[in-house]
Order: structure tokens, then sequence, then C-alpha cells
């Protein structure tokens, strides 16, 4: 990698539609001054004048030399927001101020290397802008000096718009993840933690930041991503002195994190995008997801969980005649959820006792496994390998593998505990129980569950913190069962979407997006969710007519459309549908199959609606050649016909066939003339259906169509 030149006093760094402006001010720390649009092949000297331009001016009242915000901050330097680094050695040392030392750059690319002779302690920064645009920042802090450094925190931050004053995060709960809220970024510091151990139902996915009102399709917006599944801090900061920025970093607990001489920590990656709407900013989170080597590139399976469908009455007939129901509709993966191993006829026992259950099961799970194969469907298996119950063999052999601060176990959740993966022989039993199967039978894919919150997670009473260790173990389990059975594919599930972030989702190949199956409740939580993950790693699936989770009835169609646009599959006791039901389950199985190819590879977009009632959302080629888009009504509308919808994200100077493909046709309601275009050749450009839009049908609440936009 090249050297920067040693009088060079500015890098520009770009990629992917994306500018990074870096000001190399001799005697300060380096400060990133643009993030965001490309400002082209500008010449060096307009860089420079850039550079110099975003300095900030002496102020009364304040430091003789104002500091402004630099990739490390430290209060020693007189910043007094938010510091990149705090540590101490045994409560001592607790100051640092780093100097440059070294850096190289590319087109694309950043290092810079700081040491503080003074605290014997040495830093790494590493800013990459990818061929998405997504911008990768981490930095990385060694102890250099022969006691023990304590790191307290250490984040990363990139710097927002100073007209960036509507904040938009996520909060939520079980049933009910990722549900939106804004509000103004006022001055000081706008903090979401998560102390979970796992991101948490209630944490927010993505900070963004953007000027008021910007929505999906439109206004100027940045926002980032930490990809880390323990502990986390997220914040977004603006400062008297004319700085706004947004950081993030892990959570330390106390004493959690202690570098012995030599030893260096690196933050997880800080991923920061951009864009005119959340659409522009969400596609370059695909994009760069997309182009992972492991990423997932075969159509996704249709898959079939039993979960709803039996609970925990496996009985080996009415699994036997699901798979054959399954299978008769088009689905491709037949996952046997909890309930298989020893000890396990409810929630409270048995986990860590990964054993099949031989009473249940007297010849194991040969012949559900065989069966399922033979039917020419995929068979998935589920575990939940971080937990255990007190009650299991597991537990009463080796309590000590539990974690725990005190002598009394934590509080319950589930009935269950945490297993410390971080303690070497508990590791082993767990890769060692979960291969075993895995070699034994016909497995492809793991349903991979995390229930409960770790709460007061040490090694043992009076031990150690150990969130950040187990973590990093649950990261190594994965990484070894992946690599010594190729082929398998893992879900990450955590009592629905309570660990959704892209640390987990680099080893694994989808994520199960929430528990709340309800399509009404499911519109909000996947649009939210796909601001960051690609919809096609996102678990979708039919449910039944009366939803378990709230006790809505709902139509097949809605429940349909709502599950179109991501990894699609069925929740649902399939034996029990009428032939007539059966067929009309097969062609939203169709369906899905013919548009899953899109949905792997195409942009979503989300209509900017005027009525709260109406959702408008797509998938749409890369090639803009074709796209699917849903209309759903969740109540009823003020206005009836209802207003225009529009289709934004298509090449405005197109023409394209408009047709409704919804499988079983429009609901009519009683009295209703049908839509006129609806019924004929109806042609319209990019720009048209983007500007101007067409009618939707009038229904009923709780209903959806399918619109095929194909290019002429």
């Amino acid at each position: 990698m090249p050297v920067l030149p040693s009088d060079a006093s500015v890098v520009h760094l770009r990629s992917g539609g994306t500018s990074v402006v870096v000001d190399l001010l001799p005697g300060s720390m380096p400060s990133i001054v643009h993030w965001g649009e490309d400002l082209g092949d500008a010449p060096h000297d307009t860089l420079v004048s850039l550079a110099t331009s975003s300095r900030l001016q002496r102020i009364s009242g304040g430091l003789d030399r104002t500091v402004r915000l630099g990739v490390v901050s430290t209060a020693a330097s007189g910043w007094a927001a938010t510091p990149s680094i705090e540590g101490h050695r045994d409560g001592e040392d607790v100051s640092t101020l780093f100097a440059l030392t070294g850096l190289h750059a590319t087109d694309d690319s950043l290092e810079l290397h700081f040491a503080d002779s003074e605290a014997e302690l040495s830093a790494c920064y590493e800013l990459r802008v990818a061929a998405s645009g997504l911008v990768r920042v981490r930095t990385t802090l060694r102890n250099d000096g022969a006691g023990v450094y304590t790191v307290q925190a250490l984040h990363t931050t990139l710097p927002l718009p100073w007209d960036a004053t509507e904040i938009l995060d996520t909060t939520g709960r079980h049933l009910r993840e990722r549900s939106a809220q804004r509000h103004e970024l006022a001055f000081g510091t706008h903090l979401r933690e998560s102390r979970r151990g796992r991101p948490g139902a209630d944490a927010t996915l993505l900070l963004a930041a953007g000027v008021p009102g910007f929505g999906f399709e439109r206004g100027l917006v940045h926002g980032v991503h930490l990809a880390w599944s323990g502990n986390s801090r997220v914040f977004a900061e603006r400062t008297p002195t004319g700085e706004s920025f947004l950081g993030a970093g892990e959570l330390y607990l106390p004493g959690e994190v202690r570098l012995a001489a030599g030893e260096e920590i690196a933050t997880p990656e800080l991923l920061g995008s951009w864009g005119d709407g959340l659409d522009e900013l969400a596609a370059r989170f695909h994009g760069e997801w997309r182009a992972r080597p492991q990423h997932p590139t075969r159509p996704r399976p249709i898959t079939l969980n039993t979960w709803e469908a039996v609970y925990f009455d496996h009985r080996l007939p009415k699994l036997v005649a699901l798979a054959d129901a399954a299978a008769e509709v088009g689905v491709e993966r037949y996952v046997l959820d909890d309930g298989w191993f020893r000890h396990r006829r409810d929630d409270t026992a048995g986990l860590g006792d990964w054993y099949i259950d031989e009473t249940v099961w007297p010849d194991g799970l040969h012949p559900i496994a065989d069966h399922v194969v033979a039917k020419g469907m995929e068979f998935g298996l589920w575990f939940e390998p971080e937990m255990v119950n007190p009650d299991s063999d597991l537990a009463r052999s080796h309590p000590d593998w539990i974690l725990r601060g005190r002598t009394d176990l934590p509080p319950s959740a589930r009935q269950q505990q945490v297993l410390n993966l971080a303690h070497p022989e508990a590791y082993d039993y767990i890769l060692g129980v979960i291969s075993a199967i895995l070699d034994e039978y016909a497995i492809s894919y793991i349903k991979w569950d995390h229930n409960r919150d770790l709460v007061d997670a040490a090694a043992g009473p009076g031990g150690a913190a150990r969130v950040h260790a187990q973590t990093l173990a649950v990261y190594r389990l994965i990484d070894e069962l992946k690599a010594t059975h190729p082929g398998l594919e893992i879900e990450s599930c955590a009592s629905g979407g309570a660990r959704v972030d892209l640390g987990i989702l680099d080893r694994t190949d989808r994520i199960w997006t929430s528990d709340c199956l309800d399509p009404v409740e499911r519109l909000e939580n996947q649009r939210y969710t796909a601001l960051v993950v690609p919809p096609e790693m996102m678990g979708m699936h039919l449910t039944t007519p009366h939803v378990h989770s709230t006790g809505r009835t709902v139509s097949l169609t809605m429940s349909g459309a709502v599950a179109l646009f991501g990894h699609f599959g069925i929740e649902w006791d399939v034996t029990t549908l009428s032939e007539t039901d059966a067929a009309a389950v097969g062609a939203w199985v169709a369906l899905a199959k013919r548009v899953r190819p899109l949905v792997a590879t195409g942009r979503l977009v989300n209509a900017d609606v005027a009525d709260p009632g109406l959702d408008v959302r797509g998938v749409v080629a890369a090639d803009a050649a074709s796209a699917f888009f849903t209309i759903t009504q969740t109540q009823t509308l003020i206005s009836s016909p209802a207003g225009r919808v529009r289709f934004p994200g298509l090449d405005a100077d197109r023409t394209y066939r408009v047709q409704l493909v919804t499988p079983g046709g429009l609901v009519q309601i009683p009295a209703q003339s049908p839509l006129e275009w609806a019924h004929h050749e109806t042609v319209l450009t990019g720009r048209q259906l983007a500007v101007v839009g067409v009618r939707p049908p009038v229904q009923n609440p709780q209903q959806s169509v399918v619109v095929e936009l194909t290019a002429l």
C-alpha cells in the first residue's frame, strides 16, 4: 500500500459515490471534514481550501485553540465531548494524548498510526470507503507498557452535516422489534445503550440523522450501524462549537477489558451510510453485504418451520403428514423446532441436554429426516446452544459452567440461564454434541435461538464480567461449525429479532425478523429492519389466519404479500388446509419463487405515502427492467376511492406494462365496480408511475395487492 507523501495536508477517499475528506493538519489530530456525496476528481488545492475552511476559530470563554472532532479524540487534547478512548492503569495514568506517527493511503482507504509515549499506548485507525459507498471504520488500541491497562471505552465516530437536525432510531420489545421513533437532534448527547449481552428487542439497528422531514424517497440522511452482537452504545451528539457527529462502540462492563503488555483490542466495525432518502442509505448496506464472498447466493429455499404447527407435541405421524402437506404446496426446507431432545416436553427443562429424546424418538430423528429428504426438501433443526435449564443433566453435572456473578443464580428468563461458552470445557461440550448431531443426520440448516438476555453475566461468584468473551466465543463456535460442515446454513433467532446486527449476520445466513407473524405488525418491523439487513436474509413467513401472537384475524392475501419481499416461508399447520386453501397457499409459494431472484439482487423501495392506512413498497431490478410492488391497506381510509399511489425507483424514461398478479385476484367489496386499469392493457412510463401514480383498488382493511411491472 503506497505511503502518503509527508507534505500532504489532506487526503480524499472515493468509492461507490461516496467521498471522505480528511484534514491532516500538522500538530493536530486528523479530522474528517466531509463524509457523504462524491466530490468528484477535485483538484488538491481545492481540497486543502476545503480543509482550511472547516477549521475552528478561537472563541471567547474557550481554550486558546478550539478543539475539533478528530478521528481519535481525548480529553487531554481539550476535547470536552464524548471521548474516543477512556481507561487507566489501576486507577492512575488516566490521561491519553496521541500523536500521529505514520499513515498509509490508497484511493479508498486510510490507515493512521498514533502513539502516546507517556501513557505507553498506541492506536491504529482504519477507514475504508467500500465499492458500495459504505464507510467502514475501526480503531485498535494497544498497550505498550509493562502494567495492565483497563479499557473503559473505545469509540469511533463519523461527522454529520450541521443541518442534520432530526434523529431516527428504533426501539421495541418482544413481538414488536424495530419500531421507529423520531425527534430533534438538540445540543447534547442522544445515547442508546444495550446492556443485555445481545442487542435486544429494544435496541436500535440504525442511528440516523438528517434534514428535518427526510423520508424513504428523499431528504439527505446519514446513519451508522455497529456490527457487534454484545453490549453496545451508539450516540448522536451536537456541541456548542459547531460539531455534530454519530458514534458507537462496544459497551465494556467494569474490568472486562484489561490489556496486558503487548495486548490490543479493536472496536467492532462502525458502518456508515448516507443517501438522498433512506432507500438510498439502505441500498449501500445491501450492496456491501451482497458483495461478501460468503453471502448466500443460491435461491433462498421456501421454508416451513414446525413451531406454531405442533409446538412441543412431537409425534412422528403428525410430523410426517406435515412434511407431506408442505411438499405439496412447494416447500423446499422443513425445520423441526424445539422439543426433540432429552427432557424437553415443555420450556422448563432439558436445555443443554443435546441428545435425541429416546422416549419420543425411539429410532432417533432418522424417520423424519429421511422422509423429509425423500420428499425433495432440506431438513433443518432447532438448537439453543448458549442456554441451559437448571433442570437439566448438564446444569446438575456442571453448575460451574453457568454464567453468574454471585452464589445464587441470576434472575431466570423462560426458566433458563446462560452457558459460559468462554469456559473451554463448556465450549468443547457444545461443539461436540452439535457436531455429533450434524454428522449423524442430513441436516443442512440450524435455527439458532437465543431466548434470554445476559443478566449478571460473570465467570462465577465474585468473578469477572464475561459478555465480551461470550460474544467472541459464540462467533468462534458458529465459525467452527460452518467450517467443519460445508454448506450448513444458520438462522440467527433471538426471542425473535433481539439479535439482529451485522456482526452475527457476517457468519449466519438469515435472521428470524420477529416472533410476531401478524402482517399488520410486520410491515413496520420489516421496513426498518431492511434499512440495514438485505431482504433475502430476513425470514418472512405466512401465518395462520388467526395470528397466534396477537389474536388478530388476517387474510391470506395480506399475509402472503407482506412476506413476499424476503426469505419466504410458512409458519402454519398446513395439514389442516382444505383443498382450496392449500391451492391458494401453493399459489403464494409459486409467486414467491418467481419473485425471489429479484428480492436477492434488486433494490428495495418504499413510497412516502400521505395516508397512514396505506403501505406501498417494492423491489426493483438492478437494471430497472422489472419490478414488483405491494399495496397494503391496514385500516379504513378517509377517502373512498383512495387517492393515487406512486411507484418510485423505476427508470423514468422507460415504459412499463402494469399488471395485478395477486394470487386469487382482487377481493371485491359488494357494490364495488371493477378497477378499470387492472382489467385492461396498462402501460405507463417510469416517470408517470413515480410522479403521478395510479388509483389503488378499494378494499377492506387488511388486504393487499401485488403489482408486477415489466419494461417494454
